[in-house]
């Protein structure tokens, strides 16, 4: 079907509505007045007319709007179109055809069946034919053939449909046409959503080219990064968004996101100082993103959004420092509390009833678990704002971990529990320590790492004993493995296990699983949030994997070093303890 331009179908339907509206309450007032009701009859005013009308009304309301949408315009237009001449011959049949006012809505419907296409037109030209061969009785179609006024009418219509057809020929887009027409509305409706959505957004939203050229910048990272829009497209961003770390160090040469992202192609997520052109220095979380083609896999430039976060590290460092300090100065009572009780239940210094020291010792135990909590606020705000102090040294994990496995095994058999330590390397060569002591094979590796060997104990000591806490039966397996570029402790339990949703929360600060068993034992909730911190001080990693009813094992990824090396910071360290 061919097609002109849509306003024309559009200002077409709102007339053909507006018409049968104007019908129907003409109907209306023929039947509710009686002085009008002759009038009414004489124009065709009836029931016929209305029902028509009000069947055309409907038409526009519920299926006008669903073929536009499904089909096309053009295509719903007809069919509202042909409702609209079912309603004209209606009144042209009623008012006496050739003789009725009604035949300039008629000569209107002839001249815009064009709208439709050619085939509307010879449409037209044959309903006029039908019309004076069926409908008109035989004794008055020889008056139609022999008045000259039917005859000029009739002429008249065909005429009007050859000239209507020449008319709208010059106004029709073609199917390419009409697809090229609409695919650039699209794109030019969903350049401008896009268009509103990145000038709206409170983000910096900055678009690069390969080479790292600014093509496009939101008022919001203007404002950041201090630059006029105008003047920092076509910019280095590099030039424009000058960033350090977020403690105000200097990015090593091989640091810069941007950078990165264009050789590796992936997304860079980090928290970094933002230095404005005029100086304003802000904390902002910066994520740089490759854009990228999906079917030549091209690399076409890069996006990189800023979010300016420095009331919310403001507001961090302040709760951060409230914590340490009231965690501090509570320390000092708390301790005192804990040795007074102390003294109270020793037999040397005070004599005590049975039922008197079943209050002090809850009270103690109480008092100690109230020092541990103060000193886990302490430690975890300490991590959070770089605190943390740690003395990295060359440790032999092979040894370390043998030693701190004795040092632990004495938890477990508290509890009833079989204790393990297992060593191995990729190559298979295993030292096994069972629940005993005893050692079945003497073939261990040696790994190095570079780390606080207190900071490690705390980590390692820590996991596992939450893994003796929520065991009830079975054994703890510590084990110590590696190969050329890391070296893995892991600590296994056969406790009731952790559940899938909980396994990508359990690091982080306050979370604690919802069972039984935790609300039972209890716990401060910042003990593995603290092990996290620790373990990235080395670049390191931690993390769970569990399945319920059979256990969970906890990973420690550790950065190895070579033996050379090892014994290289180990003279180092030896040279200042001397000096």
């Amino acid at each position: 079907m061919e097609s002109v331009d849509k306003r024309w179908y559009v200002g077409y339907s709102w007339y053909i509505t507006i018409f049968a509206a104007v019908m129907a309450l003409l109907c209306i007032a023929g039947w509710a007045i009686p002085a009008f009701t002759p009038v009414a009859q004489e124009w065709g005013w009836t029931g016929t007319t209305f029902g028509v009308a009000i069947g055309t009304l409907l038409f526009r309301v519920f299926y006008y709007p669903r073929i536009a949408k499904t089909q096309e315009l053009s295509m719903a237009g007809f069919q509202y179109a042909v409702c609209y001449l079912v309603m004209i011959i209606n009144l042209l049949h009623l008012t006496g055809w050739i003789k009725s006012w009604y035949l300039v809505f008629f000569v209107q419907i002839i001249v815009f069946a064009g709208l439709y296409g050619t085939f509307t037109i010879l449409g037209v030209i044959l309903l006029i034919t039908m019309y004076i061969v069926l409908a008109i009785p035989e004794a008055n179609q020889k008056e139609i053939f022999t008045n000259p006024l039917y005859v000029g009418v009739i002429v008249g219509a065909y005429l009007l449909s050859i000239g209507g057809h020449f008319f709208w020929k010059t106004r029709y887009i073609d199917a390419e046409s009409q697809k090229v027409n609409r695919l650039s509305g699209m794109l030019k409706s969903k350049q401008q959503q896009s268009e509103i959505l990145i000038q709206s957004i409170a983000d910096g939203v900055i678009v690069t080219d390969t080479k790292g050229a600014i093509s496009l910048m939101n008022p919001a990272a203007a404002t950041m990064t201090q630059w006029k829009v105008e003047e920092a497209i076509n910019i280095d961003v590099r030039l424009v968004v000058k960033l350090d770390k977020e403690d105000g160090k200097p990015l090593a040469p091989g640091e810069d996101p941007f950078n990165a992202v264009f050789a590796q192609k992936k997304n860079i997520n980090q928290t970094m100082s933002l230095l404005g052109r005029e100086g304003k220095q802000q904390i902002v979380s910066l994520v740089v993103s490759p854009v990228i083609l999906p079917k030549t896999n091209e690399l076409v430039g890069c996006v990189a959004v800023l979010r300016d976060i420095s009331e919310e590290r403001k507001v961090e460092k302040q709760r951060a420092d409230f914590i340490s300090t009231a965690s501090h100065e509570m320390r000092t009572p708390v301790a005192a509390i804990e040795g007074y009780l102390a003294l109270a239940m020793n037999n040397n210094v005070s004599k005590i009833d049975a039922k008197a020291r079943e209050y002090l010792e809850k009270a103690h135990s109480s008092t100690q678990h109230l020092g541990k909590l103060f000193q886990d606020l302490l430690t975890s705000a300490k991590a959070e704002d770089g605190r943390l102090t740690s003395h990295p040294i060359a440790v032999d994990m092979s040894a370390f971990t043998e030693q701190l496995a004795e040092d632990l095994r004495f938890g477990a058999q508290k509890k009833g529990l079989d204790m393990e330590f297992i060593v191995s390397n990729h190559e298979g060569s295993t030292g096994v320590i069972d629940a005993s002591g005893s050692t079945a094979k003497t073939l261990q590796p040696i790994f190095y790492t570079l780390a606080d060997p207190d900071r490690i104990r705390e980590v390692i000591t820590n996991v596992f004993d939450n893994a003796v806490k929520y065991t009830e039966q079975g054994k703890i397996t510590l084990a110590l493995t590696g190969n050329d570029d890391l070296v893995q402790i892991s600590v296994k339990d056969t406790g009731p296990g952790i559940p899938a949703e909980d396994l990508p929360h359990l690091f982080q600060k306050f979370y604690r699983v919802d069972n039984s068993a935790t609300r039972a034992i209890g716990g401060t909730g910042l003990g593995l949030f603290i092990c996290k911190k620790i373990v990235e001080l080395y670049n390191g990693r931690i993390w769970a994997e569990s399945t319920l009813g059979q256990g969970t094992t906890f990973f420690i990824n550790l950065p190895r070093i070579s033996a050379a090396r090892a014994a290289q910071l180990q003279q180092s360290e030896k040279s200042n303890n001397l000096a």
